[in-house]
């Protein structure tokens, strides 16, 4: 058995206001620090067999068309 991980990020151009409640926030906590946040989505599948390119290239359109809106979010893949 194999996992991967599919990690969702909005694509830099797109604003992302749950991002910057949470830099606003830490900021009132004290953690002046921090200038931005962006917030995402991470999903662990498990996979039967092994994560070959094969695999990894289905993969990819599970994300691209379940995981992901390709519109405003990019995704990267990996097999940690």
């Amino acid at each position: 058995m194999a996992r991967v991980v599919v990690d969702v990020m909005l694509k830099p151009e797109i604003h992302d206001p749950q991002g910057e409640a949470i830099a606003s926030a830490c900021r009132r906590l004290g953690f002046g620090q921090i200038l931005g946040v962006r917030q995402g989505k991470r999903f662990e599948l498990e996979i039967g067999g092994s994560a070959d390119d094969a695999v990894m290239a289905r993969i990819a359109e599970l994300a691209a068309e379940l995981l992901a809106n390709p519109v405003i979010e990019e995704f990267e893949i990996r097999a940690p």
